[in-house]
């Protein structure tokens, strides 16, 4: 092998962290490996997570092109092979592309590189290939031709260079984050009024650049999926139990996706908030079925209540072992609420147990949480009206049995909607019943990169902060849904406070100081 080829592997090396030669000269830039955590994929529109099976895994899509994503480095004029194997379980077939979101000084070009056609149940692989062209930033994804809800998984997606890559052009120097002392701290601003605090996955942890923008600015945190039911509950364990004991209620649970975190916070003094016990989605359906087996018939309702309260019990007490006093809240349940009917969502848990599931949802929790722990019904859409009734019956069904503490906003806004007056309705109306308030998931949205763009989003958060701090006395936290918008999951609409490199936009300068804003 060549001195000038053992060079650009190097580069390579550096760039992606996963380099293998597969013949004299043909190099894997990247294969994908979900066994710890997203890789750097992030949902482009929609929600995507690492599931058991170390496939990555979207929900949530409303249109083809919301779909799983991660960003290249690649290298203008390189040739790359790209491949992925594709999964869906609900159409008898669906059309799937790798696709190329490519942009420059702000404007972002698209084209579609590789199709095929997934049968149910089967992993489908597409190939294609890609010719780099002079762009900044390269952002490979999967979507769909149609089917634009449809849930998908992907595993092995791969892209290999089979010729030697031209040398890199030189680029300028990356900007570098703005230094700490230049930088006001939100949680220091907010320190006496509420914690201010974001989500974060478990790949930042190992990153100084972020876990320093961490400690720098935010109180507490919240895991983004890995305290989600399909990462805690082990499915294979929870099998066996019930094999070894005959007992339908046994459960088992681990916490390695969300050590980092909780080792993290509970190293550096910040707070966590448990993100959650209970939800339609994300939760493996195998949890419904008797013996953990989802070919076998559903459980009924006092085996489905064993399972609640053993699962709730196990997360509890093993919070209490290994990291007492780290997590003080918890959303015990999340979305429960259909979106149009504004009655509970047909979930699994509301037709196997009933109505009344939330109410001993939030009992076993009381029963088992550490002492203090504040217990949250987390929910989306409450800045509109039939969602926001369904959402009150359900918190006034709770209170009088004194097992819920607080209500959680999921404000995922853009600039334009939901407007200012709607947002205030929401939580005049929400706060009226006495309950304690969180934003548990902010972000808002803008549709273009540009100057003006920003100034909004800016305006849009600092009226929202007004808002909040108009009830500071109900709020125990606000908590922005990601670091940087290069990690949300609304990437596409840079909707954070910080840049991908970890600069301050203008947003947040008007978090820093609302009143400022006009």
């Amino acid at each position: 092998m060549t001195k000038r080829i053992l060079a650009l592997l190097m580069i390579l090396s550096l760039l992606c962290g996963c380099v293998s030669v597969l013949a004299d000269e043909a190099v894997t830039v990247y294969t994908s490996d979900f066994s710890a955590d997203e890789d750097g994929w992030y949902g482009r529109g929609c929600q995507s997570y690492r599931t058991n099976e170390n496939t990555l895994k979207s929900i949530g899509r409303m249109s083809a092109w919301n779909s799983p994503g991660r960003d290249f480095d690649l290298i203008e004029g390189g040739k790359y092979d790209l491949s992925v194997e594709v999964k869906q379980d609900d159409l008898d077939s669906a059309d799937f592309m790798i696709s190329i979101a490519h942009s420059t000084e702000g404007t972002e070009t698209y084209e579609n590189l590789a199709y095929g056609t997934a049968k149910k149940g089967e992993w489908t692989t597409l190939r294609g290939t890609y010719s780099a062209g002079a762009f900044e930033r390269y952002v490979l994804y999967v979507e769909t031709t149609g089917a634009d809800t449809l849930d998908f998984e992907i595993r092995n997606f791969t892209v290999t260079a089979p010729e030697p890559l031209p040398e890199p052009k030189p680029t300028e120097p990356p900007m570098e984050i703005e230094v700490a002392d230049s930088v006001p701290s939100l949680k220091e601003i907010y320190a006496g009024k509420f914690d201010f605090g974001s989500a974060a996955p478990q790949s930042v942890f190992s990153n100084p650049t972020w876990t320093n923008l961490i400690k720098e600015q935010f109180s507490i945190l919240t895991p983004e999926n890995e305290m989600k039911p399909d990462s805690v509950l082990d499915v294979a364990k929870s099998r066996k139990l019930v094999e070894q004991t005959g007992d339908e209620t046994a459960v088992a649970v681990h916490f390695t996706a969300v050590q980092p975190l909780l080792r993290f916070a509970k190293e550096n003094g910040l707070k966590v908030h448990g993100h959650t016990l209970l939800w339609h989605s994300q939760t493996p359906g195998s949890l419904f079925h008797e013996g953990y087996d989802a070919m076998k018939p559903l459980v009924t309702r006092e085996v489905l209540l064993g399972r609640m309260e053993n699962y709730i019990k196990g997360v509890m007490e093993y919070l209490k072992e290994n990291y007492p006093g780290v997590v003080v809240s918890w959303d015990v349940l999340n979305e429960a609420v259909d979106d149009g009917a504004g009655i509970l969502r047909n979930s699994n848990w509301k037709k196997i147990i009933g109505n009344d599931y939330p109410n001993y949802a939030f009992a076993f929790a009381r029963k088992y949480a550490e002492e203090g722990t504040l217990l949250y019904y987390n929910d989306y859409n409450t800045a509109y009206g039939n969602k926001r009734k369904g959402i009150l019956k359900l918190l006034n069904s709770l209170i009088p049995e004194g097992n819920i503490d607080g209500y959680g906003f999921q404000m995922h806004h853009s600039v334009g909607e939901p407007s200012n007056g709607m947002i205030k309705a929401a939580v005049d109306e929400i706060a009226a019943t006495g309950l304690r308030l969180r934003v548990s998931e902010l972000d808002i949205g803008v549709n273009s990169k540009t100057e003006k763009s920003f100034t909004n989003q800016a305006k849009k958060y600092a009226d929202v902060m007004k808002i909040i701090l108009s009830h500071a006395d109900q709020f125990e936290a606000v908590q922005v849904w990601g670091l940087t918008d290069m990690m949300s999951w609304r990437a596409s609409n840079s909707p954070l406070l910080f840049d991908g490199r970890g600069n301050p936009k203008p947003a947040f300068w008007a978090v820093a100081d609302p009143y400022s804003v006009k």
